[in-house]
């Protein structure tokens, strides 16, 4: 990360937008810069500014005009990332564990990953298993985590079509990146898997399940786990498991479960 302030640009988005672009590479060490300058703006309070949006490699700052100008804005950036040079922020992340069910129609594209990757599709679900994911931004639907980490070995191409009709809950795979679909909605990676978990509720004041800079851990159950696990949900009594990671090291755990606050009743 030594030269990473050598490649910052400021872009104008509109008329109250700025745009702190980082890099035209998406990595972890890029998104922990996007992650410290998105907490200390909105630790900051900054009189001005409306919202702080995060993405895989840049910050695009909304503000009021009428009151901070985009000379000003910058500048005051400008400042904070010099300090971020200097020091590496400790940013312990969340890990949230997503349980999924692989098999049959809940993972109606496994075998063909399995086939298209020469693997066996218990082994794609493994790979799919074996490590936590970076959140690195939501977009597309509510609440739909972009993944960062996914195993080359089970890396396949978007689909040509896209579905018109993928159920909530889904997982999927396209290209380098996996995530699961928080709401029923069109959408063109391949399906390998199922979550009961309710990612998105419009009703809750926290609605989404993760933010940008946790990370999403998927585990493997059976189909009769999938309906527990979803009765339990739409009772309101389930447990969803969580811990924390220090500065990104999937090594180093600190587990502890709480309640499922998400509730979609």
């Amino acid at each position: 990360m030594n030269d990473w302030t050598t490649k910052v640009k400021f872009r104008t988005a509109g008329d109250h937008g700025l745009v702190v672009e980082f890099a035209d590479i998406i990595c972890a060490d890029i998104n922990q810069i996007v992650k410290q300058l998105t907490k200390y703006l909105n630790d900051q309070q900054l009189k001005g500014l409306i919202e702080v949006v995060p993405t895989y490699r840049s910050v695009t700052v909304y503000f009021d005009p009428l009151i901070i100008t985009r000379p000003q804005l910058s500048n005051y950036v400008s400042e904070i990332l010099s300090g971020i040079k200097h020091f590496k922020e400790s940013l312990p992340s969340r890990v949230v564990y997503v349980p999924v069910c692989y098999s049959g129609v809940m993972g109606p594209d496994l075998e063909f990953v399995a086939r298209y990757t020469g693997l066996l599709p218990n082994e794609v679900v493994k790979l799919h298993t074996s490590k936590p994911y970076l959140v690195y931004m939501l977009g597309f639907t509510p609440g739909f985590p972009y993944l960062g980490g996914l195993p080359e070995q089970i890396s396949v191409p978007r689909q040509e079509k896209p579905r018109t009709k993928i159920p909530a809950g889904s997982v999927g795979i396209g290209g380098n990146q996996t995530g699961f679909y928080t709401i029923e909605s069109p959408g063109e990676w391949w399906l390998i898997g199922r979550t009961p978990i309710k990612a998105f509720n419009p009703l809750s004041p926290n609605p989404f399940l993760v933010s940008a800079g946790d990370y999403l851990h998927f585990t493997e159950i059976t189909i009769e786990e999938y309906f527990i696990i979803r009765r339990a949900i739409e009772a309101g009594t389930y447990q969803l498991e969580v811990s924390y990671l220090q500065d990104g090291d999937s090594n180093d755990y600190n587990h502890s479960t709480r309640g499922f606050y998400n509730n979609p009743r």
